[in-house]
Parts: structure tokens; C-alpha cells; sequence
């Protein structure tokens, strides 16, 4: 189980889902959330509307060589009991087919840039030996799709990463809670159709922080999302083509 954290990170501090777990959270209201992102001026909009004391902090995911020194200014400041990494982009699959510089953002955003990321603050972690990170992944992870696969392989590799990570942090005081909804109705989908076993923001928030509360490795939004998962392994080549979404 984890203690109600008192310094919270979060990566892509724009992010509603990122938002709405924050706004889940059995955490005090003197907690210190840090909002990390390039949009200072929404960050600011966006942390007033938190019960916590806020403050933000410039952070580009793509910009590689600024993660270890970005992480090791935020850990300066004091012990880090929650990292939240939310940054990501979703770009549809025909602008990448058009633009393939447009694909590779994608996947420094949404893969390398947090790889870099959460590596900096793991060793901050190991240290002080105790922590909790919650990636976000998702379903697309488990079989990338045609309508979408430039996505789907960032977050296969997210997902790898992830579960890596987990393992490597077995028994070091610092545990890692990977995150796989279904779609997620909110801005970044914005006029897309909701796909089956679709889910909310809100959703998303509640169920990660109830899982922060037990010792789950792993939480699908919604919960039936799983066992659709296995059943999708299953599905024959020829089939899986044919699906347009």
C-alpha cells in the first residue's frame, strides 16, 4: 500500500487524465504538487482548480539532454513521494503517413523523451528508497492497429519499458503502478468516435488512485479491458487487418 504522498511530480502537466488522478488523490492539502510541462501559462490555469499547493516547472519531453538536470533540480528541492508521467501526444496515423518528422516527435514525446525521464528520477528514487511512479500506457499497447500504429508501437515500447522498470525496482522500496486504459474521452480524442470499452478522464483518475492504495502492478480502465486484451492476442492476422479503428 501507498502512503498519501506530500510531493507529487507530474510529467505533462497539462494532461487530463494526469489532472484527474491528482484530483483523486487521498493526499493532504499542504501536499506540493509539481506540474512539469511547456505550456506554463495552462499549468497555471490548471493548478488553481487543485486542493493543493501548486507550482510548475518548465519540462519538454523531447528535449533529452534537460532531463537529468531537470529531474535532479526537483529532487534539490526534497524527497519526491509520487511521479506521474503523463506527457504524450496523439497524432492521427495519416499526418505521420504524410509527415514521418511528425512520427518521430510522436515517439520522442510519447517513448524516448520518458524513458530518459523516469531513468534520471529512478536513481533519485533508488536513493531516498522509496517512491511511487505511474506510467500511463494503454490498450493499444497490447496489439497496435493499423488506424493507429505509430501510437500503438510508442506505447508497446512504453509498456516494455514499464514492466522492465518494475522488475528492476523489485524489493528497492520503489514501486511502479503501469497504467492500460481504453480510449479516453477527452480533449486529445476530441471528434474521434469513442471505440469500444471506452472510458473517462474521471474514470481513469479514480482508478488509479484506488489502486495506489493497494499493491497492484497493474490497473485496466475499465476493468473488463484485461480479459479484451487477452481475447485480442487471439485474433487472427487476416481479421486484425480488417479492423478500421
Amino acid at each position: 500500500m501507498t502512503p498519501r504522498p506530500r510531493r507529487v511530480l507530474l510529467l505533462g502537466g497539462t494532461s487530463e487524465i494526469g489532472r484527474a488522478i491528482l484530483s483523486s488523490l487521498d493526499a493532504p492539502p499542504d501536499t506540493e504538487v509539481i506540474l512539469a510541462g511547456r505550456d506554463e501559462r495552462r499549468m497555471a490555469e490548471l493548478g488553481g482548480a487543485l486542493p493543493f499547493r501548486v507550482r510548475t516547472v518548465h519540462y519538454d519531453g523531447t528535449a533529452l539532454e534537460s532531463h537529468q538536470p531537470f529531474v535532479d533540480a526537483v529532487f534539490a528541492g526534497g524527497p519526491v513521494d509520487l511521479v506521474i508521467s503523463a506527457a504524450g501526444i496523439l497524432t492521427p496515423q495519416e499526418v505521420l503517413d504524410r509527415d514521418p518528422l511528425q512520427a518521430g516527435l510522436l515517439m520522442e514525446t510519447n517513448l524516448t523523451g520518458q524513458v530518459t525521464t523516469l531513468l534520471a528520477v529512478t536513481r533519485h528514487l533508488r536513493a531516498q528508497r522509496s517512491g511511487v511512479i505511474v506510467v500511463l500506457s494503454s490498450v493499444a499497447a497490447v496489439r497496435p492497429r493499423k488506424a493507429n500504429f505509430v501510437y500503438g508501437a510508442a506505447k508497446a515500447g512504453l509498456d516494455a519499458f514499464a514492466r522492465g522498470l518494475a522488475d528492476s525496482l523489485h524489493g528497492s522500496g520503489v514501486r511502479l503502478l503501469l497504467v492500460r486504459p481504453g480510449f479516453v474521452i477527452g480533449r486529445m480524442t476530441a471528434g474521434l468516435p469513442p471505440a469500444p470499452a471506452a472510458t473517462t478522464t474521471a474514470a481513469v483518475g479514480a482508478a488509479v488512485a484506488a489502486a495506489l492504495a493497494t499493491s497492484a502492478p497493474v490497473v485496466w480502465v475499465p476493468r473488463g479491458l484485461g480479459v479484451l486484451s487477452t481475447a485480442m492476442r487471439l485474433v487472427p492476422r487476416p481479421l486484425w487487418r480488417r479492423l478500421s479503428r
